[in-house]
């Protein structure tokens, strides 16, 4: 008797069939949250870095900085090992595996950023350093980025 009384306590609640469309319609809207914040990673993905790697990026445009110096290659990665290592933590130092032994990279860690740089020599006696930063979400910090190719050319006037 006591369940047949709540069964029939359930079917007046829904009497007019309302509440199994609500459900329905939640499902719907949870369903297709779950859905755009899938499509959103899935977009976000990986890029290049400067040095041949890649990282997880959620920013896009252009995210790296580049200096051109009248210095020898070893001169100009000696000033990068240098800017890095007295901001932040040098973590690898490497030559990319594409290229010739005038191009030399580096990755390291500046205010909790991936920070790569990358020295090439251009001519003789030009040297070409790009510098890369990202957050550990993949967000681009053009502002470090630029302070570091700066800290670099003040390492060389000296």
């Amino acid at each position: 008797m006591v369940l047949l009384q709540t069964l029939n306590f359930e079917i007046t609640l829904d009497a007019r069939g309302d509440f199994n469309w609500t459900v329905a319609n939640m499902k719907m809207k949870f369903l297709a949250g779950l859905t755009g914040m899938g499509m959103v990673i899935l977009t976000a993905g990986c890029v290049g870095t400067v040095s041949g790697t890649h990282s997880p990026a959620m920013s896009w445009g252009q995210d790296y900085v580049e200096g051109r110096y009248d210095r020898s290659v070893d001169q100009v990665y000696q000033a990068s090992v240098q800017v890095v290592q007295t901001d932040g933590t040098l973590i690898t130092e490497y030559v990319p595996h594409d290229t010739t032994n005038t191009v030399r990279a580096l990755f390291g860690k500046v205010n909790d950023r991936n920070v790569w740089i990358r020295v090439e020599g251009i001519d003789p006696q030009i040297t070409q350093v790009t510098v890369q930063a990202r957050s550990k979400w993949g967000s681009k910090d053009l502002d470090l980025v630029h302070e570091l190719e700066k800290e670099i050319a003040l390492q060389l006037a000296r």
